[in-house]
């Protein structure tokens, strides 16, 4: 059964203010509402959860600071379960009986799949950050849909392509069994082949497995020179772990966690993820905006915020600031202003919206920190490089988007 949704007053003094009078005047109802639906608690609740929803009440204060001052705004909140079929019946209560207006975060590749065929049907705004499936900018792209801070490809551009370049010429894939592992196999599949790699072979494991030995077993015995982990947070960390018990580094094999959380090395602890290379949208610790963002996250939710909290927070703001602009909560014309207004906020770097939704902004190749390396809490990433937005997102150019003119 899925949680019962409960609504948060973002900034108690000012979601009891009237409209301002005629500003606001087209928005339904008189309140703009967003609901966070997500994994409150399964494997993917610290990728985002309820730190989404710390998230989101973020963005809404600083709305209502500036362009939002004067709108009532509310936030509904649930639990997925990572079951595609509770995501689009939640999604289609709030759109029937609530009157949502945006739906944020949607982590879990076939969960968003699913609500984002009732975007389309219903016209309501989408903000995909937790899910990572191309697909929802290729050939399931929406007219307000849009996607946030990484998918599969961006990831696949990060360590499969610098891991292959570094030498790491053959590759074995160890996938989660769904939308999200498949697209992420693949796009890392294509990458490593465009580095003059090869894949010698792969293995699927369920959702949250329980036992990841034999799946490590395969992949040991493949000799493959690179272990591509197509999974994210806790069958990472799961994976992670199974292999620093079997050696897998220490006999030679290179580990690429292609979908690595910050979240997910606080879990593991130095010790087991040092080493480790992946791409990142966001590190809490890269400048003084980032650090600022954080910090206010960390005081409300006591861990420090990974990719998924950012984007969740930057593609609130940049929705709110457009429901402002737009004067309307309709989806057309919000998403119109989407596209035209800039994204500027403390999480995003040279940030913009393509045709087809896909949001694209530098994006960070990090390597996780020896032990004796990190000076303080939460200081695990050495930053690699930087791979700039017109090389971190697939190009528009391989599009299978109806939105996009070829």
């Amino acid at each position: 059964m899925v949680k019962k949704s409960f609504r948060l007053a973002a900034v108690p003094l000012a979601l009891g203010l009237a409209l301002a009078a005629g500003a606001h005047a087209q928005i339904s109802d008189g309140v703009v509402k967003i609901g966070v639906l997500t994994d409150m608690s399964g494997p993917y609740s610290s990728f985002g959860g309820k730190g989404s929803v710390v998230a989101t009440n973020l963005a809404i204060e600083d709305c209502l600071k500036a362009e939002c001052s004067g709108m009532k705004i509310e936030v509904l909140s649930a639990d997925h379960q990572n079951k595609a079929d509770i995501a689009s019946s939640k999604a289609r209560e709030w759109l029937d009986r609530d009157r949502v207006d945006a739906f944020a975060d949607l982590t879990n590749s076939a969960a968003a799949l699913s609500v984002q065929k009732l975007l389309k049907e219903k016209s309501a705004i989408g903000l995909f950050t937790g899910a990572a499936t191309t697909r929802l900018t290729n050939e399931d792209c929406g007219p307000t849909s849009f996607h946030w801070m990484f998918d599969t490809y961006s990831a696949s551009a990060g360590a499969a392509a610098a891991l292959t370049k570094a030498g790491g010429k053959s590759w074995y894939f160890l996938t989660v069994d769904y939308a999200f592992g498949h697209s992420l196999e693949k796009d890392a599949t294509e990458m490593v082949k465009a580095n003059g790699g090869n894949v010698v072979g792969s293995v699927r494991h369920p959702l949250n497995a329980s036992d990841f030995s034999s799946f490590i077993m395969q992949a040991q015995a493949s000799k493959a020179q690179v272990i591509g982990m197509a999974n994210a947070t806790q069958d990472a960390v799961n994976t992670i772990k199974a292999s620093r018990e079997f050696g897998i580094v220490d006999k030679g094999q290179k580990l690429a966690a292609l979908m690595l959380q910050v979240t997910d090395v606080h879990a593991m602890g130095l010790q087991v993820a040092q080493g480790l290379v992946s791409s990142e949208g966001f590190y809490w610790d890269l400048d003084d905006q980032t650090r600022s963002f954080s910090s206010r996250f960390e005081k409300v939710h006591k861990v420090k915020p990974n990719q998924v909290h950012a984007g969740v927070y930057s593609s609130v703001l940049h929705y709110l600031k457009s429901v402002a602009a737009a004067k309307s909560d309709a989806a057309p014309a919000v998403a119109a202003k989407m596209r035209e207004l800039p994204i500027k906020d403390d999480v995003m770097r040279n940030a913009s919206i393509r045709p087809d939704g896909r949001v694209v902004h530098d994006m960070l190749l990090v390597e996780v920190k020896k032990p004796a390396q990190s000076k303080a809490a939460w200081d695990y990433y050495n930053i690699l490089g930087t791979i700039p937005a017109n090389t971190a997102f697939m190009p528009l150019a391989q599009s299978q988007c109806s939105l996009v003119k070829k």
